[in-house]
Parts: structure tokens; sequence; C-alpha cells
């Protein structure tokens, strides 16, 4: 399983959101350029990053994230409002591992389908799910689609994975709860990333037990230093016990 440590960046500076708010962000006194790097040390395959002003429009974070694209040592898993080609075109060609589109695949599909066919293994799929539908607009809008017909409309298209959010355990702040995500990935070919699971190390520990679940972004968990990094690396490269099959 990977491992994606996360950095959200909110007018230049990293910040985890308090239950989705983007007026309620809370604020890290580090350097994004320099804990990017510090991933890469500690033995990340890849992290993942989100622009949040891009999620609601044009962003002041542009030079910063392309510094972070270009410092990071690591390939980097990029989301933060896409709404056009020529934007993932961009960013790919700026050095971006993967670009991740979420509101973009409820309104325009099939430049999804078309994105991931000329950028293959490269284009994400977020899903995030809130009282059974797909949220879109940074978790704002709410769509008609449920999580399982939407994830199965784009089956076919060829996906580097998909990103699921259960926004109901993030906002509600318990304990992780793996039921929404299990269920998901039981339903996709496509690997899912687990995002909003992680609160300690234990939480890694169970996602590696999920059937289909390749990976899990971690960020403020780790910037709160509630998980550490080397651990959480070390317990999702640990060879899997087997488990028992009931029938």
């Amino acid at each position: 399983m990977i491992i994606y440590p996360t950095l959200e960046i909110l007018n230049g500076k990293c910040v985890s959101l308090t239950r989705g708010r983007l007026d309620e962000p809370m604020l890290w006194h580090v350097d994004p350029i320099e804990r990017a790097k510090s991933f890469a040390a500690a033995g990340a395959e890849w992290m993942h990053l989100t622009d949040i002003n891009g999620l609601t429009g044009d962003s002041p974070n542009a030079e910063l994230c392309e510094e972070i694209i270009r410092s990071a040592g690591i390939p980097v898993q990029f989301g933060g409002g896409f709404r056009t080609r020529d934007q993932v075109d961009s960013w790919i060609d700026k050095g971006a591992g993967r670009i991740v589109i979420g509101t973009m695949a409820t309104r325009e599909p099939e430049l999804l389908r078309n994105l991931a066919k000329m950028h293959p293994d490269q284009i994400v799929l977020a899903v995030d799910i809130f009282e059974g539908h797909v949220m879109t607009d940074g978790w704002r809008s709410r769509s008609s689609f449920t999580p399982e017909t939407y994830v199965a409309a784009f089956d076919d298209a060829p996906l580097a994975g998909i990103i699921v959010t259960d926004i109901d355990a993030d906002i509600a702040d318990q304990d992780a709860s793996l039921g929404v995500i299990t269920g998901l990935a039981a339903q996709t070919r496509h690997p899912v990333i687990a995002r909003g699971t992680v609160r300690g190390i234990d939480d890694v520990a169970r996602l590696k037990y999920v059937k289909n679940v390749a990976g899990t972004l971690i960020g403020r968990a780790l910037l709160s230093r509630d998980v550490d990094l080397d651990e959480a690396l070390a317990m999702a490269a640990a060879v899997q016990e087997p488990v028992a099959e009931f029938k």
C-alpha cells in the first residue's frame, strides 16, 4: 500500500481544513517546499498536493505549487479545481505525476475519459461522498449521482486510481470509518486511495486489509505528529498476514 504524505496550500501556506470549511483553516508554520523534500527523504514513493485556492477559482499558488513539484524529489499527485483540458495538459507538462479531477468529471464526463486516454495512468478521479451522494465544488454542492453509479460510469477509463473521501466521517471527526470506502473499493477495478481515514498508525494497519485499497492520503495527522511518517511507511510496506475466508 502506498502512503501519500499530503500538503494542502492556501494563500501560500500549509493548512488543514477543519471539517472541510474553507473559512476555518488550521495554519501550520512549516515551509511547504522543505516539508515536501522531507517526504522523499523519509522514503515516500509519492506525495499528494492540493491547491485549495484552486478549488474556488484562480489561484495565487501556481508558482509555489510548481516549485514543490520540481523540488519534491518524488512524483506529485496534484489536485485543485481543474476545469479544462488546457489546465490538465499544462500541469502535466510542468511535471505533475498525476492530476486529480473531481467536479469536471460530473459536468464533462467525456472530457475526463479523453484526458485519461491522452494521459494513461496520470488521471485520478476524486469521489467525495456525503449522505450517499457525490459532492462537487470542494464539498459545497451535492450532485444527483450515487457513488456506485458514478464510479461504474468510468470503469472503462484508464484511470490511475480513485480517491474516495467519506465526508460524513471527516465532518463528524470520529474514528475512521471504512464502511463507505470498503464498499466502493469492492465495486471498481480501479485502485482506490482512501482519504480522511487516518488519524493514527492503527488506521494505516486497518487499511492494509481492505481489498483493492492501494493507498491512503495522510495530511493533518502527519503535521500534528499523531502519525510518524517513517512508521506509517514501514507499516504500509510490511508483508500482510493471510486472512481466513469465512463462508
